[in-house]
C-alpha cells in the first residue's frame, strides 16, 4: 500500500474512526485501524465488535494512489500522530517486516502493522428498505432521553434506549427506573413490519458526535442484531442490545389531579439555587409546594441552612400539592424542552410527575418522587 495525502483530509476521517476503538479494550487487534486502499479510495475501519465504523475518503480527495493494498495498525498511535503533524502532505507506505513508513518534508515515523487477517470481519451490508431520518432531527431526539438510561449492568436492557415503531410513529424511550424519557416522531411513511429494538446508549453517544445539525438526511438498516447507519461517506454498526424492553406506557396516566404552567427559565433557576442547599446522599431532595398561583421551591441542610424560591404560575383547577423529587433528575428532564413555559402533572405526592410541552405530548419527561417522611 502506497499513498499520499493532505493531513487535513486524513485527520477528519480518523476522527470518526478513532471513536470506534475502546480504550478498555484488552484485545489488542481491536486498538487497531484498518486502512484499506482501492482504485475508488481509502476505506478506515475500526471496531470493538460491539461498535464500527467505517469512513470513505474518496480517491479524487487523495493527492496521490501508487499502490493498492491493506494494512491493520495501532490506532491511538497513527491518529496521534497525524494529529501532530503540520497541514501538509503526508506519504504513508507499506515497507518491509510489516511495517509503515509515514513521512512528510520534515518528519519521519516508522510503526509496526498487525496482521489483516486478525482484524475482524465486519459485515457491513444494507438492507434493501432503510429508515429515512433527518440527522438533526434524530440527534436531538438522542440528546432528549439518552440522559435516564441506566448505568446498572444488572439490568442491560436499561442501558440501552428502545426505539418502537408501529405504521408511522416511533417512540424513543430511555428509563433507569428512577426517571423516564419518551419522545414521540412522526416518520413520512409507514413502516412493514414492526420494530422493537434496544441500542446500547454508549454507542448511541458516539454516533451522535458524528450526526450533523443540519438538516440532511441519514439512513438506518436494521437487523435482527445489529443496526447501521449511513451518514454520507460514513458507515456506522451498532450491535442491539438482547432482551424485552419493559412496557412504560403503562406508567404514563391518561388523567391528572392537577396541572400547572410555568415558565420553564424561572423553574430551571430556582431549582438549581435550592439544588446548592442539597446533598447527594439524600438525592439532592427538593421540595415544590403550590399555593394559589405561587410554587414554592425549598430545600434544608439542617447543619448548613435552607433555601426557599417562588415562582409564578398558572394551574387548571385550585387544587394545592406537596411533592420531593431529585433536583438533578428534574434539571436534567427540563433542560430537553425548548419552549418558553412546560406543563408540569400531578396525581398527588406519592406518583409520579410528568414534565411536558404545553400545547403536546411528543416529548414526556418522568420523575418518580421521594418521600421525605
Amino acid at each position: 500500500m502506497k499513498l499520499t495525502i493532505k493531513q487535513k483530509v486524513l485527520l477528519e476521517h480518523l476522527n470518526f474512526v478513532i471513536r470506534g476503538i475502546s480504550t478498555k479494550n484488552l484485545i489488542p487487534i481491536l486498538n487497531c485501524i484498518k486502512f484499506e486502499l482501492t482504485k475508488e479510495g481509502l476505506y478506515l475501519l475500526s471496531t470493538d465488535n460491539e461498535l464500527a465504523i467505517k469512513s470513505f475518503i474518496p480517491e479524487n480527495q487523495i493527492d496521490s494512489i501508487d499502490e493498492l493494498g491493506e494494512i491493520v495498525i495501532s490506532g491511538r498511535y497513527i491518529y496521534d500522530i497525524v494529529r501532530k503533524l503540520t497541514n501538509e502532505v503526508i506519504n504513508i507506505e507499506e515497507i518491509i517486516d510489516s511495517q509503515v513508513l509515514i513521512t512528510t518534508e520534515s518528519s519521519s515515523f516508522k510503526l509496526n502493522c498487525n496482521s489483516v487477517s486478525d482484524f475482524p470481519a465486519i459485515d457491513l451490508e444494507f438492507t434493501g428498505n432503510p429508515l429515512i431520518f433527518d440527522q438533526r432531527v434524530f440527534k436531538t431526539t438522542i440528546n432528549q432521553t439518552i440522559f435516564a438510561t441506566s448505568q446498572q449492568e444488572s439490568r442491560p436492557v436499561l442501558t440501552g434506549i428502545n426505539f418502537k415503531i408501529n405504521d408511522n410513529i416511533m417512540e424513543v424511550t430511555a428509563t433507569d427506573s428512577y426517571r423516564l424519557s419518551k419522545k414521540r416522531i412522526l416518520l413520512d411513511n409507514n413502516v412493514d413490519n414492526n420494530i422493537d429494538i434496544i441500542i446500547p446508549s454508549r454507542n448511541l453517544s458516539e454516533i451522535i458526535k458524528l450526526i450533523s445539525d443540519e438538516d440532511k438526511k441519514m439512513e438506518l438498516h436494521i437487523f435482527s442484531n445489529k443496526v447501521i447507519f449511513k451518514i454520507d461517506n460514513l458507515i456506522i454498526m451498532t450491535r442491539l442490545i438482547n432482551g424485552n424492553y419493559p412496557d412504560t406506557n403503562k406508567l404514563i396516566p391518561d388523567n391528572f389531579e392537577l396541572k400547572v404552567k410555568v415558565n420553564l427559565e424561572n423553574f430551571y433557576n430556582a431549582i438549581d439555587r435550592a439544588s446548592l442547599l442539597t446533598n447527594s446522599e439524600e438525592k439532592n431532595t427538593i421540595k415544590l409546594e403550590t399555593k394559589k398561583d405561587i410554587m414554592i421551591i425549598s430545600s434544608n441542610i439542617p447543619e448548613i441552612g435552607n433555601v426557599e424560591e417562588k415562582i409564578k404560575i398558572t394551574k387548571n383547577v385550585d387544587i394545592e400539592i406537596k411533592i420531593s423529587f431529585s433536583s438533578k433528575y428534574m434539571m436534567d428532564a427540563i433542560k430537553t424542552f425548548d419552549s418558553e413555559e412546560i406543563e408540569l402533572s400531578f396525581n398527588g405526592e406519592i406518583k409520579p410527575i410528568i414534565v411536558n410541552y404545553v400545547d403536546n405530548d411528543d416529548l414526556t419527561q418522568l420523575i418518580l418522587p421521594i418521600r421525605t417522611y
